[in-house]
């Protein structure tokens, strides 16, 4: 449900109540935004959506019975109109990538400062996404090695990439060959000639290129 008035109204999901002592005061004396509740635990949050006006869900990721994550999920699917930022204390690119693919508003480090911390609220109230910039600098460098890998690839053969591929499972040449229907020989050759190709000098090397490139998860 959303607010009538033009108060922001905030609820807090975060399992460590030193958390969500600090924000509450932290927005006591903010004049545009409000906090309406908390919640230990994502189910709990939805629990407080069904009752509360709430604009703007802060969730934090790691929480016992409903993590952030899949509380986000259900949130936008039941309340699409209540935006939902993500404050957690990952800061890996891969969740900021999962969180937009879950429809999050918005993403912050717990270390973020106060300023930001209203602008973000602010921004996805008035409809905008937030990420904070160092987040989307990291995302975006993931993305371009990915690309950069996965260009490496386009000059592999296709029984190359299936040897490549096999390789990041952790196959050996003999479970390659079998797999392949060629000799452990010329699975050792197609090796080899991977590594000349990739630059590398070692199984790991190959295994690391695979799984940025997406070959394998």
């Amino acid at each position: 449900m959303s607010s009538p008035s033009n108060t922001i109204r905030v609820l807090l999901a975060d399992d460590h109540r030193i958390i969500t002592d600090g924000l509450k005061g932290l927005l006591a004396h903010v004049p545009d935004i409000e906090c309406v509740g908390t919640a230990e635990n994502g189910a709990e949050a939805m629990q407080a959506l069904e009752h509360l006006a709430v604009d703007v869900v802060l969730m934090d990721i790691d929480m016992p019975v409903l993590d952030g994550l899949a509380a986000t999920e259900r949130i936008k699917a039941r309340w699409p109109a209540v935006k939902v930022v993500i404050l957690s204390m990952h800061d890996e690119a891969a969740m900021v990538q999962r969180v937009m693919e879950l429809g999050a508003d918005g993403y912050l480090v717990k270390n973020c400062g106060r300023d930001e911390l209203l602008l973000a609220i602010r921004d996805v109230h008035a409809g905008r996404k937030h990420f904070s910039s160092a987040l989307l600098e990291s995302l975006l460098s993931q993305r371009q090695e990915v690309a950069g890998q996965s260009g490496m690839l386009k000059d592999l053969s296709e029984r190359e990439l299936e040897v490549l591929a096999a390789l990041a499972e952790g196959l050996t040449n003999k479970e390659i060959g079998d797999r392949l229907f060629i000799s452990p020989r010329t699975v050792d050759t197609h090796r080899t000639n991977l590594m000349k190709k990739l630059d590398t000098h070692n199984v790991a090397g190959l295994v690391r290129i695979a799984i940025k490139a997406g070959l394998v998860r």
